[in-house]
């Protein structure tokens, strides 16, 4: 898929979004990440959204590019295979990335006695190791509660944590593959769900303003906290969203839509100054009511007229269907995307990694693996497993290829 990662090889044992995801985006990279599943399929195998004939397109989508192994994880025998693979011999192996409980055979102690540099990343949900998912986090979070009109809290159903923690392993990952690189030392690293939750809000100025300033951040629906910004309905029923955070953008935006005289007198009439952010802000509902009809006296097409080329921040509210078939950014026009035939599933646009590195050109997507597809060779490539034992591992049911 691409070649900046060759050599690297991660073993992942996961479910749902973040570790797969994270798995994903070394996988497109380049890297052999060996994905280990049970017998039956790890327990997001038939997650929505599916196709008609019951292919989760959830499970394809993260899983383009690895290899699939099945063994029988709750046997000594599969615990022991599933172990071998993470300390197979190699430079770049000797890697494990779980959200799974690290116990047992796959407590980083245990790894590390089979190979002294092993490092084994796991994903937790809170740091003390007790249990937490993207819905819980996000209920705690405060984002709920400045979602929406703020009658009621309003879940986003972006999994945003789960996708930032996955982007967290994949850097994580590297990072202590570059720390064994230049000391020889493996390690644990672990990823508190929550934490990338907390860090975030952090980040953004959150906590410090609840802490200094005392003020509870107000729910504004699309309102852009502190600028302006805000959705318009167009004359053929569609919505836009517009913003203008810097004082440019406000300059295009008044000039776009020729209503920078008009502004002079809200300026007046509300007593700011609307040639700072702060002013636009405290002023927005009369600003709002001066665009609002610029935009319901054109149709979708004459904003996009209108706004090509000049700057301003804009683009149309749209579902997934009109996603894929309108954006053009949403299309084999942008490198990024293939269009792929999954197995199960049909030919349908995939994206690669949106990262574009120069010296590594993005290669094929390629599909996501049936289950097991690569039991057999994995097991014979990294153990060095004759095919006779190979055999005997699935005629005893400890692993297992594709279902007939």
């Amino acid at each position: 898929m691409s070649a900046i990662l060759k050599g690297l090889r991660v073993v992942e044992l996961s479910a749902f979004v973040a570790a797969p995801l994270g798995g994903l985006a070394l996988a497109q990279l380049g890297a052999d990440v060996v994905q280990v599943s049970p017998i039956a399929g790890r327990i997001d195998y038939d997650r929505w959204p599916v196709t008609d004939g019951g292919t989760s397109l959830y499970w394809a989508g993260l899983n383009k590019g690895k290899r699939s192994v099945r063994l029988a994880l709750d046997r000594p025998e599969g615990q022991e295979i599933a172990a071998a693979l993470v300390a197979a011999p190699g430079e770049g192996g000797g890697i494990a990335l779980t959200n799974l409980p690290t116990r047992g055979w796959m407590a980083f102690e245990t790894l590390r006695a089979r190979r002294a540099d092993t490092i084994l990343l796991k994903l937790q949900g809170n740091f003390d190791g007790s249990t937490a998912v993207d819905y819980t986090v996000n209920s705690a979070s405060g984002f709920p509660l400045v979602t929406g009109d703020g009658s009621r809290p309003v879940n986003h159903v972006l999994p945003a944590w789960d996708v930032a923690a996955g982007l967290y392993l994949a850097t994580g990952l590297l990072a202590a593959e570059r720390h064994r690189r230049l000391t020889g030392e493996g390690q644990e690293v672990a990823l508190a769900l929550s934490d990338v939750m907390l860090a975030t809000v952090g980040n953004l100025g959150f906590l410090a303003e609840a802490q200094l300033t005392g003020r509870q951040r107000p729910a504004l629906g699309n309102d852009l906290y502190g600028a302006f910004g805000r959705d318009f309905a167009t004359r053929d029923g569609r919505r836009v969203m517009v913003a203008a955070i810097s004082d440019r953008q406000w300059a295009v935006l008044c000039r776009a839509t020729g209503l920078a005289d008009r502004m002079v007198h809200v300026e007046r009439a509300m007593g700011v100054d609307i040639g700072d952010e702060a002013g636009r802000y405290h002023a927005r509902d009369a600003i709002a009511a001066v665009f609002a009809p610029w935009f319901a006296a054109r149709s979708l097409p004459e904003v996009a007229e209108a706004f090509q080329g000049t700057g301003v921040l804009w683009g149309p509210y749209q579902d997934f269907a009109q996603l894929v078939a309108e954006d053009p950014r949403c299309s084999t026009a942008n490198p990024m995307f293939r269009e792929i035939d999954q197995p199960g599933a049909g030919r349908h646009l995939a994206p690669h990694s949106p990262l574009a590195f120069g010296a590594s050109p993005r290669g094929d997507v390629v599909p996501a693996p049936a289950l097991g597809q690569h039991t057999e060779e994995v097991l014979a490539d990294l153990l060095g497993l004759p095919s006779s034992k190979i055999g005997r591992l699935f005629d005893a049911g400890i692993a297992a290829g594709v279902d007939a």
